[in-house]
């Protein structure tokens, strides 16, 4: 379980591609460090599990299902991701409860900026939309967001200057696509829902 609090900015060393996986080394300095093999890492919003590092590199395998389904299939050298250890059981949780189970990707539409406005607008499919509501929380490339607006087919967020400057998210560009996991909770309560109407 993580938080969507980014610890840090990771650089895309190397992209080793098999047939059925690949393996994305990323340079972190002050968190390599700490790592340890087998411990779970947000890249990106998406759960993976380190399986090698020294110094400052760490390297994760990215099986099929993971490099369809998010953006970290696109991910080339000199890319820049986010990354965020999970949870300890006696930390605290400063943004909401993020899985690291990629829900959807989604399209950015625009990030506007107007003075010290910054509202990132983002275009998704029914799986994301539709458990989305106004001040709920949305994870969007591993950082832990407000919803501004909910509305079929997207969203937008608000963000801050520390989002812009500790993230990924100030890079983002028309057209970029971002991992999208919505709150666990809105997706229960769509689920459980579900099963009344079926009744």
């Amino acid at each position: 379980m993580f938080t969507g609090i980014i610890e840090t900015v990771g650089k895309v060393t190397g992209v080793d591609r098999g047939a059925e996986s690949a393996c994305l080394h990323i340079d972190a300095p002050g968190l390599a460090e700490e790592l340890r093999i087998g411990d779970s890492v947000a890249v990106n919003g998406a759960c993976l599990t380190v399986t090698a590092g020294e110094g400052s590199q760490v390297t994760f395998e990215a099986v099929r299902e993971t490099l369809e389904k998010t953006n970290l299939g696109a991910l080339r050298p000199g890319g820049r991701v986010n990354l965020e250890r999970a949870l300890r059981a006696d930390g605290r949780l400063d943004g909401h409860i993020v899985q690291g189970h990629v829900d959807g990707v989604g399209v950015v539409r625009e990030l506007r900026r107007e003075g010290d406005d910054v509202r990132l607008f983002v275009d998704c499919g029914p799986e994301v939309a539709e458990v989305l509501v106004a001040k709920g929380s949305v994870a969007v490339d591993g950082v832990s967001l407000t919803v501004v607006d909910a509305r079929p087919g997207g969203f937008d967020v608000a963000l801050i200057p520390h989002t812009l400057a500790e993230t990924t998210l100030g890079e983002l560009r028309a057209g970029h696509r971002v991992n999208l996991e919505a709150d666990v909770l809105g997706k229960y309560v769509k689920r459980y829902l579900g099963r009344i109407a079926g009744a």
